[in-house]
């Protein structure tokens, strides 16, 4: 069972990045969690690049979507909406509309900001995007604000509420897969 992570940050300490690996410890044994590190590589969505044999990066971030169970997106919040980037990884993924990789894929929204609100508007526009590609949103609510204070030197989420909230979450997460995969290890 492999889940596929997705931070919406570019930044090398990125709170989202560290987010999925916190979600990564909270998982079970049984579930690999993937951390998929290219987002940087993906050109911006050009239909005209959007041909077969697809854009290297292009293929590689398709084919870790559809190689996965299920997807969880951390996102930051730029401007009270998503990341750029973020939405334009999206957009290549959503292509073909039809057959997408995204199409009816568990997917959950997370996010870290380092102001109050922990991303919750940022949070309810990639769920918005993911929906319209088809893919099936898991209803969880996890915004971590003011992450610097949330992780500490080595990038741990300590902060257990937002922990107790990030396991729910996941379990809603894996509740959506075909072998309904409930229960998480503590």
């Amino acid at each position: 069972m492999k889940v596929l992570g997705i931070s919406g940050s570019l930044r090398r300490d990125s709170y989202n990045t560290k987010l999925l690996r916190a979600a990564g410890e909270l998982l079970p044994p049984f579930v690999e969690l993937e951390i998929w590190d290219a987002l940087k590589e993906i050109p911006p969505y050009d239909e005209d690049d959007d041909i077969e044999p697809a854009l290297a990066a292009v293929a590689a971030l398709r084919a870790a979507v559809a190689d996965a169970d299920a997807v969880l997106f951390a996102t930051p919040e730029y401007n009270s909406s998503v990341p750029g980037q973020l939405k334009n990884a999206v957009d290549w993924a959503s292509r073909p509309i039809a057959t997408n990789p995204l199409r009816n894929k568990p997917v959950l929204v997370v996010g870290a900001s380092t102001g109050a609100f922990g991303a919750v508007w940022s949070q309810a526009e990639l769920r918005k995007v993911l929906a319209a590609t088809g893919a099936r949103v898991v209803d969880g609510e996890v915004a971590v604000g003011h992450a610097p204070t949330r992780f500490d030197d080595d990038g741990a989420l300590q902060d257990e509420g937002m922990r107790d909230q990030l396991r729910e979450a996941l379990e809603a997460l894996l509740a959506e897969l075909p072998a309904g995969y409930l229960a998480l290890a503590v």
